[in-house]
């Protein structure tokens, strides 16, 4: 009884501890400042302002991307290195994990000279930002495909797919893939994290991303600012609970079908 009360009390203080500061941004986004009271401008402003609007747009295309380029990159990379070349195992993981050792300003500058050849063949789009993100997302992306992969027998499950006929996209996408599939919603939601809260990036290169439009709102309207972070938050939120379910999920399938 000592045991579940202890767990209870640390269950509330932790609750109070995550949940206080978003009740006091939801609190603050929703005061009208000026004639007291509660509004919805400041949420209204994520949808009427054209800019900040076509800003979350731009993040989330910018996610979508990052975490398509990042599966078809990483994924069959990460395969064909367990299956083929497992020498090469330690470089993989080397290279995927060295982002996390340069600095942001450091990134920026080494690819100064590289997009003024992609801007020059595709415009100068936010969307290019793809190229950089898909590196910033690659040391989390890899150590949740790594723990997935490393979960299951994958030379058996390939060389039994090979063996009845079937070709390597169909292995990979049939039988690799569905037995994977909470690590790849882990990667995939991470990245989308990820991608949704840099800013630093983004603004030395100048483009207008919802972090960089979140700063720049934050300067004349601080309610709309705070309005915008706790949406982001939320969806990342959303997106943890979403995870945590379809995993749990899956295990109870595999639980019965066992």
């Amino acid at each position: 009884m000592t045991g579940k009360l202890v767990r209870g009390v640390l269950w509330v203080g932790f609750g109070l501890f995550f949940l206080f500061p978003l009740y006091a941004m939801a609190d603050f986004s929703t005061r009208n400042l000026i004639a007291g009271g509660r509004t919805l401008r400041a949420w209204n402003n994520l949808v009427a302002d054209d800019a900040l609007y076509q800003a979350i747009v731009v993040s989330l295309m910018l996610a979508v991307l990052t975490v398509v380029a990042m599966l078809v990159l990483l994924l069959p990379t990460m395969i064909w290195v367990r299956l083929r070349a497992p020498w090469a195992r330690g470089l993989v993981e080397f290279l995927c994990l060295l982002p996390l050792t340069i600095p942001a300003l450091v990134i920026v500058v080494g690819l100064r000279n590289v997009y003024l050849w992609v801007t020059y063949f595709l415009g100068e789009s936010a969307l290019t930002l793809t190229f950089v993100y898909i590196v910033l997302v690659l040391p989390f992306a890899y150590r949740a495909l790594d723990a997935a992969l490393s979960s299951i027998d994958l030379q058996t499950l390939t060389e039994a797919a090979r063996s009845l006929g079937a070709g390597w996209a169909t292995t990979i996408l049939r039988v690799v893939v569905p037995n994977i599939w909470p690590g790849i919603l882990s990667a995939s939601f991470i990245s989308i994290a990820v991608v949704l809260g840099e800013y630093t990036i983004a603004s030395l290169s100048g483009y207008e991303t919802l972090q960089v439009q979140i700063v720049l709102i934050g300067k004349s309207d601080g309610t709309t600012s705070v309005a915008a972070s706790l949406a982001v938050l939320l969806l990342a939120f959303v997106l943890l609970l979403v995870l945590s379910l379809a995993t749990r999920g899956r295990r109870r399938v595999q639980g019965v079908a066992a």
